[in-house]
């Protein structure tokens, strides 16, 4: 009887193993699709900065129009983000270099939704992205701690 209980209990770890290595790897599928679609976002963001293909929405708001007005006025910050989005975007796809993405997009993020916020336009879009972010941070916090801990 107690070597029959044995087997049954190594049975059900097995599977228990088994069901935790396929719940593991289906969230390692999910997130790469997750950071695919997140890093084309802001690929396509940068290289619109470039060539200017997207149109501007004809119904923006007029302070959302002054204040993309001023930041034009500053010849060097627009290329600027858009190298960053570029280069964070091609970063969060690929899972090695998917820690040093996250952090080159945390601050252009950290603008989006404050801009969202204060024109109370886009707000769902961007409360999403940021979100999938601090996914992709909390996914490689143990990348982040040396920097912390030294």
């Amino acid at each position: 009887m107690d070597m029959h209980n044995t087997i049954k209990n190594n049975k059900f770890i097995k599977h228990s193993v088994n069901q935790k290595l396929n719940q593991l790897k289906m969230k390692k599928k999910i997130l790469f699709v997750v950071c695919l679609l997140f890093g084309l976002m802001f690929i396509n963001a940068g290289l619109n900065k470039f060539f200017n293909y997207m149109p501007v929405p004809k119904d923006m708001p007029k302070s959302a129009m002054a204040m993309f007005g001023a930041l034009m006025q500053i010849p060097w910050l627009m290329p600027l983000i858009g190298i960053a989005e570029i280069i964070g975007g091609i970063l969060v796809i690929i899972p090695k270099s998917r820690a040093l993405g996250a952090i080159i997009i945390f601050p252009i993020m950290v603008g989006i939704l404050l801009t969202a916020i204060s024109l109370s336009s886009g707000l769902p879009m961007a409360f999403v992205l940021f979100a999938i972010l601090v996914w992709v941070i909390i996914e490689n916090w143990e990348k982040y701690l040396p920097m912390i801990n030294s």
